[in-house]
């Protein structure tokens, strides 16, 4: 089952990009539907808002007045902790109930307006956010919904920034045009991203073989690994001591394929194990072994891992699963640090990248062909450790 959170803000057009995923075949799950649903007349809920909040929230008919609620519930923070304390339980086990009642190999889309502001997206395998300007929403709430222009500016005010909704997303759908436009757009996003993604999942199908092809650094690097490493974090739980972007595409600067590598560090190799499970399910399948980090000394001894990598078909993703054993996840974290703190050296390496990068046709090779260097850029790394006492940042 493929999890996806549809959100957007306010006269942006959500409900057009869950209506066309309906048509594919999505299982809808409307956030605010459930929200009418668990106070309907006759409802647990319904009571519950009655008892705490008084008759004066009814209508004459018996259903829920939901202005006079909203005077009531929001007049200061300890009467909203009330009305979410009765709602959000139920629209949870609503939720959760509709979901599980999805076939295996189900795509469903939780269409829920607040997802950016809960901060709600790593409990989904894919957030989309649908988009259009300020003056567009504008329009159409003025237009469609009858409000005034200040209302409509209000209730925009009111919800997440651009900048928020852009770090939550995952696809970002730009709104603003002709209807045909977006519909075709995600048309293809059905199609060549969730479709494969549910299938990837579902069958444990791995990532196909690729050669080692090196783009320029992409800012958008960052963003995409702190959405997976919150993935990761969730799914590990308590078992998670930590997880970090490592590797090239966590080097600002740095030519690299483009292939997100992850660590997630836990105290044992038997942890690793224990969340496997819970990471495939979350997104990110594991590999068959066995998988071993090699030594940079020389020695024969290898360290063993685990390794997942991400069924996105559009988000590549390596992730090692490393324990405390060994000194493996501390030397990724190292190198990464290093790369960082010295251009002359990340240069270096974006040399030698780029020239073997060409020479190989395999990304085995070419990791391979660049082992040596790595190994000696590990010892210079650990002597810039020693001169400047770096230590890992909490994770």
């Amino acid at each position: 089952m493929l999890r996806v959170g549809l959100t957007g803000g306010i006269g942006a057009g959500k409900s057009t990009v869950a209506a066309r995923l309906a048509e594919h075949g999505a299982v809808l799950i409307d956030a605010d539907a459930i929200a009418r649903e668990v106070v309907e007349p006759g409802t647990e809920g319904l009571a519950e808002l009655v008892g705490t909040f008084g008759e004066g929230i009814l209508t004459p008919e018996g259903a829920l007045d939901r202005s006079a609620l909203a005077a009531k519930a929001f007049r200061d923070e300890e009467e909203r902790r009330k009305l979410n304390g009765i709602l959000h339980p139920r629209i949870g086990a609503r939720t959760a109930e509709l979901a599980a009642g999805a076939a295996p190999d189900a795509i469903v889309v939780h269409d829920i307006p607040l997802l950016v502001e809960g901060g709600l997206g790593a409990g989904y395998h894919l957030v989309i956010v649908v988009d259009a300007p300020v003056a567009t929403r504008v329009r159409r709430l003025v237009e469609s919904r009858g409000m005034s222009e200040e209302d409509a500016r209000a209730r925009i005010a009111a919800q997440a920034d651009e900048a928020a909704r852009r770090a939550a997303a995952d696809v970002w759908l730009d709104n603003s045009g002709f209807p045909d436009v977006i519909l075709a757009e995600v048309d293809r996003l059905w199609a060549d991203r969730l479709v494969p993604f549910e299938a990837n999942i579902r069958l444990r199908r791995p990532r196909p073989r690729t050669a080692p092809r090196l783009v320029p650094h992409d800012d958008a690097w960052r963003g995409q690994a702190a959405r997976a490493l919150a993935r990761v974090r969730l799914a590990a739980g308590e078992r998670a001591v930590r997880a970090d972007h490592i590797g090239s595409t966590a080097v600002p600067g740095l030519p690299a394929k483009d292939v997100l590598d992850l660590q997630l560090t836990v105290s044992t190799l038997d942890e690793a194990d224990a969340v496997e499970e819970a990471l495939s399910a979350a997104g990110f399948p594991r590999a068959e072994g066995p998988w071993w980090d090699e030594p940079q000394d020389g020695s024969v001894q290898r360290w063993p891992k685990r390794f997942h990598y991400g069924a996105d078909p559009a988000r590549p993703v390596n992730l090692h699963v490393r324990s405390l054993d060994t000194p493996a996840w501390r030397l990724s974290l190292v190198f990464t640090a290093w790369m960082r703190a010295n251009p002359s050296e990340r240069d270096a390496y974006a040399r030698l990248k780029n020239e073997l990068a060409g020479a190989h046709d395999t990304t085995e090779a070419y990791a391979a062909a660049k082992q040596g260097w790595v190994n000696a850029a590990f010892r210079r790394a650990e002597a810039w450790v020693q001169a400047t006492g770096w230590e890992p940042e909490n994770a």
